[in-house]
């Protein structure tokens, strides 16, 4: 079971983690879906080196894991496993709360 903020421990490469993690949330993808996928959502496309080093520190963490029976187009299929799901429920619930805070500061501050 994963440790309160365990997503945290990638450092600098929080971000790319957490958008490979809602990425594969809807459906199991090959890196290049996933790029594509990100992108779409918030117009930001990791580099390979960005999205590749992410999924491998991903994977040994058990947050995702291949489907060796499913490649398309000899491209790797990943999905999230039920330890990914519960350490992206905690972070989105992490960050959900600095922004009920955020907000609550921003729109209580005279400008």
């Amino acid at each position: 079971m994963p440790k309160r903020d365990d997503l945290n421990q990638f450092g600098r490469f929080t971000e790319p983690a957490v958008l490979i993690l809602i990425s594969l949330a809807e459906c199991p993808r090959h890196g290049y879906a996933i790029a594509r996928d990100i992108d779409q959502v918030t117009g930001y496309k990791p580099g390979p080196g960005t999205l590749y080093g992410a999924l491998g520190r991903l994977e040994a963490r058990g947050f995702i894991r291949p489907q060796s029976e499913d490649h398309i187009d000899g491209r790797c299929v990943y999905e999230l496993t039920s330890t990914g799901q519960k350490a992206l429920s905690e972070r989105l619930d992490a960050m959900a709360a600095v922004g009920r805070i955020g907000r609550n500061r921003l729109d209580g501050c005279p400008v």
